[in-house]
């Protein structure tokens, strides 16, 4: 079992910048594609970003919820066991706990359901004040 450690999170006023991070436990860390969601209050768990795996036709493919494209960027660092969220132009409405996830199988192009992702972060608080 992978296990997942955010780092990042925190309070910034709109108009700001964070970067996320979420550091993996394993020796096959690339082999897996990788995504945030993100649970506001009162709110359902809703797909953030994905990267795909390393290798194959893939090459790292990204993919981003619309009300994120444009403002957010998924990258990962292989090296580093290590995928961030590079988060830009922030709304009061980004406020939320951000969470990083594994997929499930190995592999995967770009998944972005939360039942294709098997392995879950404890979340980091992300607050975007007005």
């Amino acid at each position: 079992q992978v296990h997942l450690v955010e780092s990042g999170g925190g309070l910034v006023q709109a108009g700001g910048s964070l970067r996320l991070s979420c550091a993996a436990s394993g020796p096959t860390f690339n082999l897996y594609a990788m995504a945030w969601f993100r649970q506001a209050p009162g709110k359902e768990r809703e797909f953030v970003a994905t990267i795909s795996w390393s290798g194959g036709t893939s090459n790292g493919a990204a993919y981003y919820a619309s009300s994120v494209e444009g403002r957010f960027k998924i990258a990962r660092d292989d090296a580093k066991n290590t995928v961030y969220l590079q988060m830009n132009s922030l709304k009061p409405e980004d406020t939320a706990v951000y969470y990083c996830a594994r997929a499930g199988s190995p592999y995967r192009i770009v998944p972005y359901e939360p039942a294709d992702f098997g392995s879950w972060g404890q979340g980091t608080q992300v607050t975007v004040s007005t």
